[in-house]
């Protein structure tokens, strides 16, 4: 697996506060979102931390390595050219799904635009192992992968989360990039004690970690990256930091910034919290099946080795059909408004499915401004309406001019004006001429036609 680079402490660099990051003292790092930077023209605010000696690390969030098809050739060419534009020691992605279906379930392609859990079962580990496998051969530096939030759990699973992430490192080699603020909303939603993913955890894996804020709505946990850090996933931090010193901790705050003060104020509270815990230790206790490095060992109550898996058909590609029609089924459920599978909390799906049609307002609304500028408060219920009807099927500018097509073929909005202005938009970025009654004709079909095909992915 190798050494393992001191990061220190560092802050998730963004756009919205790239002036500040440069600003802030006691920055040791960066992390950039990878799909947000091209290889071949960095921002200048990047470039210039780059100048000054701070390591940047590319965070992917799109390659979907827990998904049950193979990772996407383009994708993974994408973030290994930014990890050498970065010169970046390592490159970070999740341990989640974000796309479904397709021809390996004979259902439409399905986007989540959104992080979703894979199942804890030996299928869904033994294709996440080979899809990481195939990440590592193609990158040019090592992989870390996190732990996702989640705000929904899979019925029937075959291992916790401790468990499940000790075989994949045992398997792979992959470094781990341990989120407390995701291990605290697991605790909330699904019930699971950070204490005990830890416990099992193989602490040689550690990369760094990731520290958030969030907030609680009706019981539910969710994590915002717009809010202050609570004292809760302080608390997971300093039980991690018990353990083992972390090579990096990074702050992530992805919306609702605050002044550079405040942004001070919490890396100083995280910079405390690892400090005081590693002066305090806990006593000695190897876990049974815990690995240790260097005299890194995991500490805290012992727990059970991983259960052994049952006996497997020799069938990668049996798995893979398995896996991928699990996941299609749950992501048609949240975006499609099909029938919850069997097993599932129906609430805590509607909770969820909720917050992507949410997410995917907030997140066309950054990569076309103009649309709220120009429908003003109509923009969210409208958009909202159309993702109740239309689930993503590729990215978000896509989506976004999905959106607008939708609308003007409606004859949408009502106000001349902004119905003049939204066309000449939607013309300028679709390299077409607005929608007349043979495009209105065309959209209409298309949309009969997913419709269908929907139903008949449902029915098998």
């Amino acid at each position: 697996m190798g050494d393992v680079k001191k990061l220190g402490v560092g802050i998730g660099w963004r756009p919205e506060i790239a002036e500040a990051v440069e600003a802030l003292a006691g920055v040791d790092w960066v992390e950039v979102v990878a799909e947000n930077i091209c290889a071949d023209h960095l921002p200048d605010s990047l470039a210039r931390l780059r100048a000054r000696g701070t390591t940047v690390v590319p965070h992917g969030v799109s390659l979907g390595l827990g998904g049950a098809d193979r990772p996407d050739a383009g994708r993974l060419d994408a973030l290994a050219r930014k990890a050498e534009a970065l010169g970046a020691p390592l490159v970070t992605e999740h341990i989640a799904f974000v796309r479904a279906g397709g021809p390996l379930t004979a259902s439409p392609l399905l986007e989540a635009g959104h992080l979703l859990p894979v199942p804890r079962t030996w299928d869904a580990l033994d294709v996440l192992c080979e899809n990481v496998r195939i990440a590592q051969d193609v990158l040019p530096v090592p992989l870390a992968l996190e732990n996702i939030a989640a705000l929904v759990a899979w019925p029937g699973e075959e291992l916790t989360e401790g468990q499940f992430l000790a075989e994949l490192v045992e398997r792979t080699g992959v470094r781990l990039l341990i989120d407390v603020a995701n291990l605290h909303t697991n605790r909330v939603n699904r019930g699971e004690d950070p204490a005990e993913a830890l416990s099992a955890l193989p602490v040689e894996a550690l990369a760094y970690v990731h520290v958030a804020g969030g907030l609680e709505r009706d019981g539910v946990w969710h994590d915002t990256h717009a809010h202050p850090v609570p004292p809760a996933v302080l608390d997971v931090l300093a039980d991690l930091s018990s353990r083992i010193a972390p090579p990096g901790v990074l702050l992530e705050r992805d919306d609702n910034f605050p002044a550079p003060e405040e942004l001070a104020a919490e890396l100083t509270a995280i910079r405390t919290t690892v400090t005081v815990a590693a002066v305090r230790p806990r006593p000695l206790l190897i876990g049974a099946g815990a690995r240790a490095s260097g005299g890194a060992m995991p500490l805290g109550p012992v727990h059970p080795s991983a259960p052994v898996p049952p006996p497997r058909t020799a069938d990668p590609a049996a798995a893979r059909q398995r896996v991928g029609l699990a996941e299609a089924a749950l992501l048609s459920a949240l975006v499609a408004g099909t029938p919850a599978p069997e097993g599932f909390d129906v609430k805590r799906l509607g909770v969820q499915s909720r917050a992507l049609a949410a997410k995917r307002a907030d997140v066309v609304a950054k990569v076309a401004p103009e649309l709220p500028d120009i429908l003003g408060e109509e923009y969210r219920p409208a958009f909202l309406a159309y993702a109740r009807k239309r689930p993503m099927t590729d990215g978000y500018r896509h989506d976004a001019l999905d959106f607008v097509e939708t609308l003007l073929v409606a004859g949408r909005p009502e106000d001349d004006a902004a119905r003049t202005r939204l066309t000449a938009w939607w013309k300028e970025r679709a390299g077409i001429r607005p929608p007349g009654p043979a495009a209105r004709l065309g959209h209409r079909i298309r949309t009969a036609l997913g419709k269908t095909a929907l139903g008949r992915g449902e029915r098998r």
